[in-house]
């Protein structure tokens, strides 16, 4: 089978499994946030420990799976935030003892931010729903135009440094498609100030592109061309999430602000 095959084969069940969880909510779809914040913390270590390192012991894995035990059972933001806090605190101070280095503190608040902003969009009415469909039409269709513009265009390198690929024109392709893509998903959903979505689909967007470079550096950082192999023809599950947990975090943050911690959904979509 080629490697063209098999990525689309991959990202057709990829596609089916999340948005049938995203439809569901609740329980399920936290346990897909629980998946996520797992293989992205063993893809993290995995590139950055070094080989046989035993600095922290097991202290950031078991940390992981307390935090993985709170989102699953629904915990409300204001028990997960502060576990989050206490948990890379914990970690990065026994990394300053140990003079172990801060990648597994920072590995522990990337996974754990990514899932809880994930579960705490989705929350369980049609406003999480909406949110988390509106986010996956955003980063989804950055990613589409941003390949097929900056290979039809070219031109300047976006961050030639990091990512040698991505084109600048590339990047303001993703932009623009992004932001269509989002309105055109609240505007199916009833969603009303589609001024406002747009603006907000636009800063997603920017943010996934960023969220992208951050994990290129990261890995290029490493050593490392993908982050795993856990997904047949795509890599590892870091590089698939890696602008959509990004641009997951930037939601959360405004739907906080627009409404609670607990219901950031509720602010941006109130349908």
């Amino acid at each position: 089978m080629s490697n063209l095959r098999l990525r689309v084969i991959s990202a057709i069940v990829l596609a089916i499994i999340t948005l049938g969880l995203t439809w569901l909510g609740g329980l399920p779809f936290r346990l897909l946030c629980a998946v996520i914040v797992a293989a992205i913390f063993y893809e993290w270590t995995r590139m950055s420990r070094p080989a046989g390192a035993t600095g922290l012991g097991f202290l950031p894995e078991a940390l992981l799976v307390v935090f993985i035990g709170a989102l699953i059972a629904g915990l409300a933001a204001s028990w997960l935030l502060p576990l989050v806090v206490v948990m890379v605190a914990a970690t990065a101070l026994a990394a300053t003892v140990r003079k172990a280095g801060p990648w597994d503190a920072s590995g522990l608040a990337y996974a754990a931010v990514s899932g809880l902003s994930l579960a705490l969009l989705r929350d369980g009415d049609r406003s999480g729903l909406v949110a988390i469909l509106f986010l996956f039409a955003v980063v989804w269709a950055t990613d589409i135009f941003a390949y097929f513009v900056g290979r039809a265009v070219g031109g300047a390198k976006l961050a030639p440094s990091i990512s040698p690929g991505k084109t600048r024109s590339g990047a303001l392709g993703g932009a623009v498609g992004g932001v269509i893509a989002g309105l055109i998903l609240a505007a199916a959903a009833g969603v009303g100030n589609l001024a406002l979505v747009g603006l907000v689909a636009l800063v997603l967007s920017i943010v996934a592109q960023a969220g992208d470079l951050f994990e290129s550096w990261v890995k290029r950082r490493h050593g490392h061309k993908d982050s795993g192999a856990l997904i047949p023809g795509h890599g590892g599950v870091m590089d698939r999430v890696d602008g959509l947990v990004a641009a997951a975090f930037a939601l959360y943050v405004i739907g906080w602000i627009s409404a609670t911690a607990d219901h950031p959904a509720q602010g941006l979509f109130p349908v």
